[in-house]
């Protein structure tokens, strides 16, 4: 089976990936992790971790998972409280981060059940 790498991160990354995953390649996603976007760039301060909103894009650009779901990881919450500007799929990477210790592991965690097609590894 043939490899790929792509290298990237943002909007052109993720809607490369989800056509890439239509093909039988061995996919490798290294995702730029420096994104302070709204959801991502408070995230980030608060949690100490690193930027997950293109993580995201890409995890939902590989999976294997029903179009509702999608729809839900990429959910951005509209309200007055603390939670404006929030994906949903932002505060999931962020808490398994927080339940497994690094992020490597909340990648992969979300990736099996989202059944992801590649592998998807963050850098600074």
């Amino acid at each position: 089976m043939k490899k790929v790498v792509v290298l990237g991160g943002g909007t052109g990354q993720s809607t490369l990936l989800k056509g890439l995953k239509l093909f039988p390649i061995d996919i490798s996603a290294v995702v730029s992790v420096s994104d302070d976007g709204v959801s991502s760039g408070r995230l980030r301060e608060e949690f100490n971790i690193m930027a997950v909103g293109d993580i995201r894009r890409v995890i939902v650009a590989l999976s294997e998972t029903e179009p509702l779901f999608e729809e839900l990881l990429n959910y951005s919450f509209c309200t007055t409280s603390d939670l404006n500007g929030h994906k949903v799929g932002n505060l999931l990477l962020t808490a398994l981060c927080n339940i497994t210790g690094n992020m490597q592991e909340g990648i992969e965690t979300i990736g099996k059940v989202l059944k992801i097609k590649g592998k998807v590894l963050p850098v600074t």
